[in-house]
């Protein structure tokens, strides 16, 4: 019951198709002089998922693999257990001076020791999240920024609207989009394997640093301990004709397999992570969404980074909304779902939602009247035209194993 609730909720969010098709008529019906098919964007390892029996749908503009031979729930509990190969879709870039990115994001990136990371918000003026990223300070001199690939277009111009703004202040600064591949090894087991592979030890490698090391004897890996699951896990960037290379690789061990967006789905909704597009836009300010960590002590002094005049108030007063994890029976809980009070009353709506393979419930976020946040408060949501009850949760729902160090 629950392989089948769960295959069929994610397949409610994820297209079928491997191609779009644009040009509908107003009447609804597709207008086949004016529709063009558009082919999606394909990562180096597009053919390697074809030929590993991978099924391809759209994903923010890029055909990216849901699940392969193994189910939606092998594949997320196999990750929990041993380790994954996630192939990912990011925009990584370099930066060289603090200053510049500390002008479009809210982080306090200046305070960060070398190759230590942070997740941090691009912000507009009005508060809003413009996409959430990684941003590391490294030992060579520049800022390595990994985003998301999705938002990649809006992303590159509002940094490039912002450098012209620096340079014509007189300030010199170098910004290089990197095209390299991003995969992510994620897993108890993930230190065992990445060992055998690299000169440096991992077990000096905590969650949120990174290092510049070859792997598996491919040069020019970046490693950076973090990830999307919940779990210990490793993002690596690899020139992308050596990704297909360093997959075969770690896939050598028998405690790796690869794992599609179904898994990465259920796997970063138990861990309580949000989905940039679903849990967190441009309309949903950082406090709204439960992310003031994110914003730096210094920063909220200063209050210099784009839209703190809204965002740094906020932090003290109570916003009207914020965004809770739910727990429920019965029916899966998915995007859009109304939220509502004991009485009946709509109150909010869920963002995303699955059944947890883990917990054998289902879990969801979504934004609720801030009157309604607290946790434990019994609520409902409503499933297919019925209210069923509901609970809001602390996230993550499954405890999170990060390295912190031994």
């Amino acid at each position: 019951m629950l392989a089948r609730a769960f295959a069929n909720g994610l397949c409610n969010r994820l297209p079928r198709e491997t191609t779009r098709t644009v040009g509908l008529g107003a009447t609804g019906r597709q207008d086949r002089q004016a529709s063009t098919e558009v082919a999606l964007k394909k990562t180096p390892l597009y053919d390697f998922h074809r030929a590993q029996g991978g099924k391809m749908v759209e994903f923010a503009g890029w055909s990216m693999p849901v699940q392969y031979n193994d189910s939606h729930i092998n594949s997320h509990m196999h990750t929990r257990q041993h380790c994954s190969i996630f192939d990912v879709i990011k925009h990584l870039l370099k930066i060289d001076r603090v200053k510049f990115i500390e002008s479009l994001i809210v982080g306090d990136i200046a305070e960060l020791k070398d190759n230590q990371g942070t997740l941090s918000l691009f912000t507009n003026t009005k508060g809003g999240i413009i996409d959430d990223l990684i941003v590391t300070k490294t030992d060579q001199g520049y800022v390595y920024v990994v985003s998301n690939a999705g938002c990649a277009d809006k992303d590159s111009a509002h940094m490039q609207a912002r450098l012209q703004e620096f340079k014509a202040a007189g300030h010199d600064v170098d910004l290089e989009f990197m095209e390299e591949s991003l995969i992510a090894l994620q897993g108890p087991s993930m230190a065992q394997v990445l060992q055998k592979g690299v000169g440096d030890d991992l077990r000096k490698l905590t969650f949120m640093t990174s290092v510049l090391t070859p792997v598996f004897g491919i040069q020019g890996c970046r490693v950076t301990r973090c990830g999307y699951t919940g779990e210990d896990g490793v993002e690596i960037s690899v020139p992308s004709g050596d990704v297909v290379s360093l997959t075969e690789k770690l896939l050598a061990d028998s405690e790796v397999k690869l794992a599609g967006l179904g898994a990465r789905d259920s796997l970063r909704l138990e861990a309580g992570l949000c989905l940039y597009g679903n849990d967190i836009d441009e309309t949903t300010t950082p406090v709204e969404a439960s992310l003031v960590w994110t914003i730096g002590k210094r920063r909220r002094q200063a209050q210099d980074f784009p839209g703190a005049d809204i965002i740094v108030p906020q932090i003290k007063a109570k916003t009207q909304r914020k965004r809770v994890g739910l727990i429920s029976n019965g029916p899966p809980v998915r995007q859009h779902t109304p939220i509502l009070s004991s009485d009946g009353r709509v109150i909010g709506e869920v963002t995303s939602g699955c059944p947890s393979p883990c917990l054998k419930q289902n879990v969801a976020m979504g934004y609720v009247e801030a009157g309604f946040s607290k946790v434990g408060t019994s609520i409902q949501v409503e499933v297919r035209k019925k209210a069923v009850p509901a609970v809001v949760s602390k996230m993550p729902f499954v405890p999170t194993k990060y390295y912190m160090g031994q």
